[in-house]
């Protein structure tokens, strides 16, 4: 990982404004180090300006109808899709591959849509509901038709959910007893939505043993949010694994002095693990000497 893409990417990540593509595109460098975000972002204006003018030429101008007209635009006439059947495939993380496959998880076809949106000049904010990211087209008291949130599911085609299908959304990704409130409901800003696709992507190269491609990704995700100690370990452990053995103890000695010592059992166990391995690695350094 070169310092400049993080750098880079934490940057854009800080700037202030809406801005997602910037950075989520700065992030498919991971997998495509030769990337020029312009020539994409180029791409996303184009669909933009189409979006603006199928909203402008309908014959109503409230929320729904501009909704709606965004919806079939992006999921009918671009024909954006949930990929279902590769769902764990890393590509569907980078903005590049979704915009040029048309496929994606529900984050990065949320991205997509806001950015789109945007463009349209219709609000749509992130939700960071549990196990599946959602959108939300904010309460607006202005609106005399109908000035109620309204809640969209990227990885559906755009379907309008009521609180029925949140319920059931919740259940199946959260348990029985998981609750649907302002919590599971909450805005994603910025931040939220740029770590939350760098958590999907790392999840999705260990499944594929990538464990290089996957301690990039904990750089960034440590360089955007420092106080992530789960991060710092893994991308300790992470090290280690690929034989790293000076960074690795550097990350795990750091990770022990941080994480709280009289915490539940689990905590307990996770530093008992952690102070093994350190162990191994400085006998693993003393006999390189």
């Amino acid at each position: 990982m070169r310092d400049q893409l993080v750098d880079e990417f934490v940057d854009a990540a800080r700037l202030p404004g809406d801005d997602l593509a910037g950075p989520a595109l700065l992030l498919a460098r991971i997998a495509y180090p030769r990337l020029e975000p312009d020539q994409w972002l180029v791409r996303i204006d184009e669909m933009g300006r189409a979006a603006r003018a199928r909203v402008r030429a309908a014959a109503g101008t409230g929320r729904r109808e501009r909704l709606r007209v965004i919806t079939h635009f992006v999921f009918g006439q671009l024909g954006f899709i949930g990929n279902h059947d590769q769902y764990d495939d890393p590509r569907n993380s980078f903005l590049n591959d979704v915009i040029a496959r048309r496929k994606g998880i529900p984050i990065t076809l949320a991205v997509v849509f806001m950015e789109v949106a945007r463009r349209a000049d219709l609000k749509v904010e992130g939700v960071n509901f549990p196990g599946h990211f959602l959108l939300r087209c904010p309460a607006d008291p202005s609106d005399r038709e109908d000035g109620r949130a309204i809640l969209i599911d990227p990885f559906h085609h755009g379907a309008v959910l009521d609180d029925i299908d949140c319920r059931r959304l919740l259940r199946r990704h959260a348990g029985e007893e998981a609750l649907l409130d302002s919590r599971t409901l909450a805005t994603a800003g910025k931040r939220e939505i740029l770590l939350r696709m760098l958590l999907n992507l790392k999840r999705a190269y260990v499944r594929l043993h990538s464990f290089p491609q996957a301690r990039d990704v904990t750089e960034l995700l440590v360089a955007l949010d420092p106080t992530a100690l789960t991060e710092l370990r893994d991308r300790g452990l992470l090290a280690s694994h690929l034989r790293q053995y000076a960074a690795a103890l550097r990350d795990l000695e750091t990770w022990l002095k941080l994480s709280p010592q009289n915490g539940d059992e689990d905590v307990r166990e996770a530093r008992t693990q952690v102070w093994d391995h350190v162990k191994d690695l400085r006998r693993r350094l003393a006999s390189l000497n």
